[in-house]
């Protein structure tokens, strides 16, 4: 594989850089492809786009994704790939993991005819949340944040803004999506009696209260966490993982999506890009990573990126 793209994650690879992935979940987290255990060294990501090189003559050429580390040239099976079809293009491309992670909160979450739903957090999972459920017939969808600015991400995905403290309540579904004590303490307030809150958000190694002795207990709420590694319970027996990234791909020839792609930088910039999104320096939905052409070869001490380097 000769990589053309590769997307940042910022929410878990920040994580990973910050070495705070808990002892006890550190084997569930492994990416597909990683190298290195957690803490550190370890190279990590998982949203790589490039073209086949070497391989089975029906692959060779192909443009393809792969749920890869950042690294430019890399030896997978050809289990490991999921083919960009002709309309969706390379750049795009990187967000087939994210796209497949909303996939899976839906099938969770099961929305209905007429549900009223909210998503809470409209970063890049938030927001590929709603770019999904926009098109479901439902009653409401409302995409929630404290940052106004959100505003406009919202006006370009078609779907209405709100401010916490405007948030329409009793929904029948709400989509925890901001890695925050208070979204989540805010998911409580917004559902309705014998609601769901599908927690998309991974807190790592921080400790978070919520007031579950107030009236969590009697209106019967429910929250259920929605992760990616496995199909969601519903599709479980009915679905793989090739399909489900299958199905995401298949989404993105929608352009709507190149809204998440909100920058980019050269390979070896990746780890100064790190350092400014860890910082607070960069904001970005989803930052690209470009690759140099076969003529312009990276020397051989950029050739990975890992979180070591990145620190």
């Amino acid at each position: 594989m000769r990589s053309l793209y590769s997307g940042i994650s910022k929410g878990t690879e920040l994580v990973v850089h910050q070495a705070a992935v808990p002892p006890c979940i550190a084997e569930k987290m492994r990416a597909p492809h990683q190298e290195g255990s957690f803490p550190s060294p370890v190279k990590f990501g998982y949203l790589s786009v490039g073209v086949v090189e070497q391989g089975p003559d029906d692959w060779m050429g192909q443009t393809v994704f792969c749920l890869h580390p950042h690294q430019d040239r890399y030896v997978v099976p050809v289990s490991a790939l999921t083919r960009v079809p002709d309309g969706v293009p390379p750049r795009r491309a990187v967000l087939t993991g994210t796209v497949e992670t909303a996939v899976n909160a839906l099938w969770e979450a099961g929305p209905r005819l007429g549900d009223r739903v909210a998503v809470i957090g409209a970063g890049l999972v938030g927001g590929m949340v709603a770019t999904l459920l926009r098109t479901f017939p439902l009653a409401r969808l409302q995409l929630v944040d404290l940052d106004p600015d959100r505003h406009d991400l919202a006006d370009t995905l078609g779907v209405d803004f709100a401010h916490p403290d405007d948030a329409l309540p009793d929904c029948d579904i709400v989509f925890h999506c901001s890695a925050s004590e208070g979204g989540l303490e805010r998911s409580l307030k917004l559902v309705g009696d014998e609601g769901d809150i599908i927690e998309m958000s991974w807190y790592a190694d921080r400790k978070i209260t919520i007031p579950l002795g107030e009236d969590f207990h009697a209106r019967r709420l429910s929250i259920r966490a929605s992760q990616v590694g496995a199909v969601a319970r519903a599709r479980r027996h009915r679905r793989t993982n090739a399909d489900r990234l299958e199905l995401a791909m298949s989404l993105l020839t929608d352009p709507v999506f190149d809204a998440f792609l909100t920058g980019a930088s050269a390979f070896a910039e990746l780890p100064g890009v790190v350092q400014d999104l860890a910082g607070g320096r960069l904001e970005a939905l989803c930052h690209v990573i470009e690759y140099p052409a076969t003529d312009d070869p990276l020397p051989e001490d950029h050739r990975t990126a890992t979180t070591e380097t990145a620190r």
